[in-house]
């Protein structure tokens, strides 16, 4: 089976995943999809810290909880469907990459929120971990690397132009259709960068 390879990029609630596999050396898109990393898709839980922030402490990490749970279920369900439908065309799903924010490191949950900045950051970083250890479970390889660094460490390692990788990904979307964002460009891309990667190892 042909090797191939998942990227995320994740908003609040949900990530754009999409899958790639190399053909003599040019990256192919199998799999664009957006799934839901919440059961219930408002801003109650897709904000769960937000929503948190409102609560008594133990509340509130009792709802952090339930949502990174749920999360985690979901992203585990996201990701062995994507085996799935790859297995079906063909492809062996053989690593994942996970596009990361620049923040440091979360203190405790009662400093986070009393913090607004660290609330947003928490937000994201709680359905990326759950991402992870999707991945993880799944016996996937890893590759994860800050969003900003993205194209300069792809632009290395594919011996490009940020410019020409950009022009590259919008027409990689074409044959997949809409919707084609910089969400699915960058996950693509970092799929891309990971099997490369991946290949060398």
């Amino acid at each position: 089976m042909k090797r191939a390879a998942i990227g995320f990029r994740v908003h609040s609630g949900w990530t754009a995943l999409v899958a790639v596999s190399l053909e003599k050396g040019s990256p192919r898109v199998l799999l664009r999809e957006r799934p839901h990393l919440v059961e219930t898709f408002t801003y109650e839980f897709r904000q769960p810290y937000h929503t948190a922030e409102k609560m008594p402490l133990e509340k509130a990490r009792a709802f952090i909880e339930r949502v990174e749970s749920e999360s985690r279920a979901l992203a585990g369900k996201a990701v062995q469907a994507a085996q799935t439908k790859l297995r079906d065309q063909g492809h062996k799903l053989t690593v994942f990459s996970l596009l990361l924010a620049s923040g440091k490191p979360l203190p405790s949950l009662d400093k986070i929120l009393a913090s607004h900045a660290l609330i947003h950051t928490a937000d994201g970083e709680l359905f990326r971990a759950a991402l992870l250890h999707a991945g993880k479970s799944a016996g996937l390889a890893e590759f994860s690397l800050k969003d900003r660094d993205l194209l300069a460490a792809a632009s290395k390692v594919l011996k490009s132009t940020p410019a020409k990788l950009t022009t590259q990904l919008t027409s990689l979307g074409k044959p997949v259709g809409s919707p084609w964002s910089h969400d699915e460009k960058f996950a693509a891309l970092a799929a891309w960068l990971a099997l490369r990667l991946n290949d060398k190892q």
